[in-house]
């Protein structure tokens, strides 16, 4: 029985996808080989030897030692996609929140219970509140993946223009893109052609404060900035300045920090993005799925420290390496498996930055002997013997 712990209340569509005859979920189960997360830290956290894989049911993984995990040995994956559908969906709420005064509005509204002539004060006081409309005003997309390209599709239905910039763009998703978005060649072509500027970038070392006093004195003023992707990707600071100048007249952010609330005139949004019955459930059943499919057959799919690697089954095992992206080390493996005088029937390697991952399926039983001659190796990580 494999066990799978969940930090976090996964939803249950997804934990049914995980087999009860072959795995234990629950939060206080022992020697997990698998967990699945969402919000929880996991930075100080001890992780077992036994821990083969966690899944993050949904996109960042911030919270997860990912790079520690990948020198243990432990795949982290995570959902990309799985909660597009709310997160564009709230991102054009927040296209609208900043350009109508909605929640000033709202809230200025609220302020009137228990007074008299409700309704002539409404209409004396609305002109506080006009905003301007989408149509026709041009949007920059920064990030053209899953989000960012359904932000931009529905964005060109709205009869909004345009503009995207996504140096990392794949073909798959360039071939999902509306035809009459434009594309730019850097971000700074965005900045400055832009009337609303959204954000759907992961929060790198090239990213963290893209958004910063030199690139808004690049915006058209009066700029309205959606950032739904992270908080870090904005300089408080000179956001700040920038909303008191009016150099940008809007900002909504699903990331509050101690700085932004502070912030006159900004919407804070409480991290709502996937917050969707749809959005968890989806999240949920794909990190099952992926956690099922590499602890069953070794393949790794959407995996963010180890490289994607998928290879049919072809033989009575499946020996699967993890391993440090150097020179002859393959060569090692492959000797280290002929010297037992194992044949290889198939193998597959594939590599992502410092880390490499190996399959090799032969048609023998694997022994120990195998297994500790591969672990020895300088540079492997973790050795797992599949039989089928």
């Amino acid at each position: 029985m494999k066990h799978i712990q969940l930090l976090n209340k996964i939803a249950k569509v997804g934990v049914e996808r995980l087999d009860p005859t072959e795995y234990r979920c629950g939060a206080d189960v022992e020697n997990p080989v698998g967990i699945m997360v969402r919000s929880a830290k996991m930075h100080d956290m001890e992780l077992g030897k036994e821990l083969l894989a966690i899944a993050r049911a949904g996109a960042g993984v911030n919270n997860i030692p990912v790079d520690r995990c990948a020198k243990e040995g432990i795949v982290v994956f995570n959902t990309p996609g799985a909660n597009a559908n709310g997160v564009k969906e709230l991102a054009i709420c927040a296209l609208l929140l900043a350009s109508r005064k909605i929640v000033e509005g709202v809230n200025w509204a609220r302020s009137l219970s228990g007074t008299a002539d409700v309704a002539k004060q409404v209409e004396a006081g609305k002109s506080q509140f006009s905003g301007t409309e989408l149509r026709g005003k041009t949007l920059g997309v920064i990030g053209l993946g899953a989000i960012g390209g359904l932000v931009a599709n529905v964005a060109i239905r709205l009869g909004m223009k345009v503009i995207g910039c996504d140096p990392y763009l794949s073909v798959a998703g360039a071939w999902n893109l509306d035809h009459h978005i434009q594309k730019a060649a850097t971000y700074e072509e965005v900045y400055k052609k832009s009337d609303y500027i959204t954000l759907h970038v992961p929060a790198t070392d090239t990213t963290k404060g893209m958004i910063n006093a030199a690139t808004i004195a690049t915006m058209r003023k009066g700029v309205k900035i959606i950032n739904l992707a992270r908080a870090e990707l904005v300089n408080a600071a000179d956001l700040a300045a920038a909303m008191a100048s009016g150099r940008v007249s809007a900002y909504v952010t699903d990331f509050p920090t101690e700085e932004t609330v502070a912030i006159p005139g900004v919407i804070t949004i409480p991290h709502l993005g996937g917050s969707t019955e749809e959005s968890e459930e989806n999240c949920a059943v794909m990190a099952a799925e992926e956690l099922d499919e590499y602890l069953s057959t070794g393949n790794i799919r959407n995996s963010v420290n180890y490289p994607n690697a998928s290879m049919a089954i072809s033989g009575a095992a499946r020996i699967c390496v993890l391993h440090a992206n150097v020179p002859s080390l393959l060569a090692n493996i492959s000797t280290a498996i002929s010297q037992k005088g194992i044949n290889i029937e198939n193998m597959l390697n594939q590599s992502k930055g410092e880390n490499a991952y190996t399959i090799l399926d032969v048609n023998t039983v694997v022994d120990d002997d195998v297994y500790r001659a591969l672990a020895n190796i300088g540079g492997v990580r973790r050795v797992r013997i599949i039989h089928f």
